[in-house]
């Protein structure tokens, strides 16, 4: 756990959904954001389900220690191909774990999205976003792209039809030099590409304020621009994120007021 951060009302850049109310986030990863991946997770009180679709495939990483704590704690792994297995968190995302000693830099491998059309796809993030194309695999339909060689890689995958991104409303985010996003933003008027939040400013309780843009592929994923000198404040890791969560979830009293309400939470 690097950081969790609480908020008493919906995200005005729609960061925990399209859902208002009190939520959390929770950044996770092998080291700090500034030279690594992180997953953020997301918690709305008042939802008590997510209908996942088929935008995201799962996240590869190289962990043979991953596989050892599985096989410890009895979670079901599946060996998909010599090595590598999947494995499934319980919101039901995929997680593919290879079987060799964890990396030195960051282990996690490559974020994996579902395409329907994958040459448009790569032409987006490749011609407009300006990420290289690492392989390209017109048999089995999908790309590797990436903005540096030393950190983790977006691969596209085609789905054979529509992407259908359910009800849990992720995104992918980068940090680059704030003077870059108003330069996005004019970049994506141009081309007539879609902005689902232009330029913005977000606030987090006591932290650093970040500047925002965030815009949708031809598929609908959502990607967040961040301005990165405001984001290496924000992103600093907080020695207190462990007990910050786990004092949260002990205070979290949302399954059992829906049940003195007779209610269930919402399936969104």
């Amino acid at each position: 756990v690097l950081r969790h951060e609480e908020f008493e009302e919906g995200c005005k850049a729609s960061c925990n959904g399209p859902y208002d109310g009190k939520w959390s986030k929770t950044m996770v990863g092998y080291g700090p954001e500034d030279n690594h991946f992180v997953a953020e997770l997301t918690y709305n009180y008042g939802i008590g389900e997510y209908r996942l679709g088929n935008d995201f495939l799962g996240i590869t990483l190289v962990s043979s220690q991953a596989v050892s704590n599985a096989r410890k704690m009895g979670w079901p792994l599946k060996e998909v191909t010599t090595g590598i297995f999947e494995a499934e968190a319980p919101g039901g995302y995929k997680f593919y774990l290879e079987d060799k000693e964890q990396l030195k830099q960051d282990p996690v491998r490559k974020v994996t999205l579902g395409v329907s059309d994958l040459q448009k796809s790569v032409n987006y993030w490749s011609d407009l976003l300006g990420m290289k194309i690492y392989e390209k695999d017109e048999e089995n339909q999908r790309a590797l792209l990436g903005y540096a060689d030393n950190q983790c890689k977006l691969e596209l995958k085609t789905v054979g039809g529509a992407v259908d991104h359910g009800t849990a409303f992720g995104r992918i985010a980068f940090s680059c030099a704030k003077d870059e996003l108003p330069n996005i933003e004019a970049l994506m008027k141009k081309e007539n590409q879609k902005i689902l939040t232009p330029l913005v400013s977000l606030d987090t309780p006591g932290k650093a304020t970040v500047q925002v843009i965030i815009l949708a592929d031809p598929d609908g994923h959502e990607i967040c621009f961040v301005g990165d000198e405001a984001f290496r404040d924000l992103s600093r890791v907080d020695p207190n994120g462990d007990k910050l969560l786990n004092d949260a979830m002990a205070a979290d009293n949302s399954d059992k007021w829906f049940a003195a309400q007779k209610r269930k939470k919402a399936a969104a």
